[in-house]
């Protein structure tokens, strides 16, 4: 095997790994959301997404222990960008999961990933894939009545997708700034105390012993494993690559909405499922 054999070998093997995070990541984060929402009706949303935050980024501190002192400008503006987006994306997703169903929010929540794919994509399934995807979500959001129609919870979960949009483009700038996972620990940090002045209030509010310690529990199935899962991930990913990846999310959501929440799906809602699995399968091949 020669040295350009080798090179592609090795290549792949890490493509196939950032896959593997990926796909680990999305399947955490809507376990995490499903499992949340009776913690969320005790501390309220933000109270709970503030608790967290806090918990995940400690957690990364003390594990990672960033040399905080050796870092540029553009390190720090790249770490409080990625932080202030995660603060953004995770409010707002569980403040949409609140009073939507977890497919639909995922399903809204989507269309930040499925621009990314469509703006910094490239080749001749640059458009092809995100249409078979949107094609796919349009079919999850439509059907049955007990996905529900409150706009407050649409429009947090369409605030959430451009979260989720600029989050992707600035987790693969900051894995280029930092070292090994500095750089999430860093903007764990930052998106804590972005979600503090709105946290901090609603958890004091409706502070329960129990709840807060639950809350710090969940904390490693979202937000800390998924976004140091995604954080190595996008890494050896593209922006565009990345972002079709994530097509699967709104099917792994409305699954675990189905399982775990009671929310019922209809042959229209499968039928997308299949699209987005299709449109996902076809632009990481």
């Amino acid at each position: 095997m020669d040295a350009v054999q080798i090179e592609r070998s090795s290549e792949s093997k890490q493509t196939l790994t950032a896959v593997g995070l990926t796909l680990a990541a999305m399947i955490s984060i809507q376990l995490g959301a499903a499992i949340s929402k009776p913690i969320m009706q005790q501390l309220g949303t933000f109270g709970t997404t503030f608790v967290r935050l806090s918990f995940a980024a400690i957690i990364l501190l003390i594990w990672i222990r960033p040399s905080f002192r050796s870092y540029n400008r553009s390190q720090w503006l790249s770490a409080f960008s990625l932080g202030a987006s995660m603060a953004f994306m995770t409010m707002c997703f569980f403040a949409a999961i609140e009073t939507i169903p977890l497919g639909l929010a995922v399903a809204i929540e989507f269309m930040g990933p499925l621009l990314v794919a469509t703006l910094y994509g490239s080749g001749r399934f640059r458009l092809i894939c995100p249409m078979i995807a949107a094609a796919g979500i349009i079919c999850l959001t439509s059907g049955s009545s007990l996905w529900g129609n409150d706009m407050t919870g649409m429009l947090f979960a369409f605030c959430a997708a451009i979260g989720w949009g600029a989050y992707i483009i600035l987790t693969k700038r900051a894995g280029e700034k930092f070292h090994g996972l500095e750089g999430l620990a860093v903007s764990m940090m930052f998106a804590a105390l972005v979600a503090l002045p709105v946290g901090s209030g609603q958890l004091y509010t409706n502070f329960s012993t129990e709840a807060f310690i639950m809350a710090g529990l969940l904390a490693l199935l979202t937000p800390l494993i998924p976004y140091a899962f995604e954080f190595m991930a996008l890494r050896n990913l593209k922006p565009s690559a990345f972002g079709i990846l994530v097509s699967l999310e709104p099917a792994i959501g409305a699954t675990v909405g189905f399982l775990m929440l009671h929310q019922a799906l209809s042959i229209v809602q499968i039928a997308g499922i299949a699209l987005v699995i299709a449109a996902s399968v076809i632009s990481t091949r």
